[in-house]
């Protein structure tokens, strides 16, 4: 090991500590791997979670730039060396793993690795993930690989608490994704009872009123009346449900967290590469952070559904006291004055609302074929 037995200490009990303060999944396997490089001198590291149709479903790496990281392009498969760590669930230690039988080559912008040390990540007798190492820096000695047998036991021990806090931040999701589901559910009750019953009495009174206009128009007079009434109750009905459904998320963890794992699941979930960045912005007012995320997840669904990006970029910046959002995709984008003219708003006109209700304005920048950014400024509080 190249640190003293007083530092290596001390520098595996940091990355333990970092990795048990995530809950975030994402969250947690960057922390394993930048732990295990710099706990390890490495340049390069990378952890890779299988999916169950020969990919995977995350990698994340550290010592790569995203510039270098969107270069190389889509996620590796398992063949190879990470095969051989997933399927075999056994450690690899090897002093140039491009010599090694089973490589099969990288792609152009990948960075060029040759001493390797990796090993799967188990949770009891399931391998949950692959965990290497890649060019130590050190001397080399001739023909021998840099990582030592002690670099593969303190490697090892990382990855068994590794394996602790991804399974506890797996669950940590799950419970919180069955919590919100429950609380839709009851919502969604609640929702029914209240506003069918207010729109069957406004059904019931508008055919009265249409049954009456010709032989009594005073008394369709009153039942129109009361049809506003009901109305105006059905739709206070409305926006109390929804000011309910404030995501919950947006209370425990705030915006920039919440923004940030809603962006991780729609990486995973769609083949377009979703990114999220933030500058400076720690919170807003609750009513502005909602509306940034609502906005935020409008802009997403019509990037990823309509325009067939291959790229959508979420950023939010601080500027004078307040937050910018920007969504940048680039998809076929669209003529904004011909949708409008069409009649298609692509939720638009929701967005610009909820811009203008937080105090803040919304602008749309599209060409055909040059794909779209969404815009929205809030002035904070």
């Amino acid at each position: 090991m190249s640190h003293g037995p007083r530092s290596g200490l001390a520098a595996v009990s940091s990355a333990l500590l970092a990795m048990s303060r995530h809950l975030e999944v994402r969250d947690v396997l960057k922390t394993i791997v930048a732990s295990a490089r710099e706990l390890l001198d490495a340049q390069y590291a990378a952890l890779g979670v299988p999916d169950d149709h020969g990919g995977f479903a995350q990698f994340v790496v550290d010592g790569v730039s995203e510039e270098q990281w969107k270069a190389i392009g889509p996620l590796p498969r398992q063949h190879g060396i990470l095969a051989a760590m997933l399927h075999e669930a056994r450690s690899e230690r090897l002093a140039d793993v491009r010599k090694d039988p089973r490589f099969e080559g990288w792609p152009k912008a990948h960075p060029d690795l040759v001493d390797f040390l990796g090993l799967p990540i188990r949770d009891g007798d399931e391998v949950i993930g692959a965990l290497f190492l890649a060019n130590k820096n050190c001397e080399k000695p001739e023909g021998g690989c840099g990582f030592t047998a002690d670099d593969e036991e303190l490697l090892g021990i990382l990855a068994q608490h590794a394996a602790i806090a991804l399974t506890n931040a797996r669950l940590y999701e799950r419970s919180r994704e069955l919590t919100i589901a429950e609380e839709r559910s009851r919502l969604a009750h609640e929702l029914h009872d209240a506003v069918s019953q207010k729109l069957f009495s406004l059904r019931l009174t508008a055919q009265a009123a249409a049954r009456l206009v010709d032989r009594d128009p005073s008394r369709a007079k009153g039942e129109l009346h009361q049809v506003a009434v009901l109305a105006a109750e059905a739709a206070d009905e409305l926006r109390a449900a929804v000011v309910e459904l404030r995501p919950a998320a947006l209370d425990e963890d705030g915006l920039v967290a919440t923004l940030r794992t809603q962006v991780q699941v729609l990486d995973r979930a769609h083949t377009a590469r979703v990114t999220f960045a933030c500058h400076g912005v720690k919170a807003l007012p609750a009513s502005q952070e909602e509306a940034v995320l609502r906005v935020a997840q409008e802009a997403l669904h019509n990037a990823l559904r309509h325009s067939g990006a291959d790229h959508v970029d979420v950023t939010l910046d601080r500027r004078d006291g307040g937050a910018v959002l920007r969504v940048t995709d680039d998809g076929c984008g669209f003529d904004p004055q011909a949708v409008r003219r069409a009649g298609r708003h692509l939720g638009l006109v929701s967005m610009r609302d909820r811009a203008s209700g937080a105090g803040g304005t919304l602008t749309v920048e599209s060409v055909p074929g040059k794909g779209t950014t969404i815009e929205m400024e809030v002035p904070g509080g």
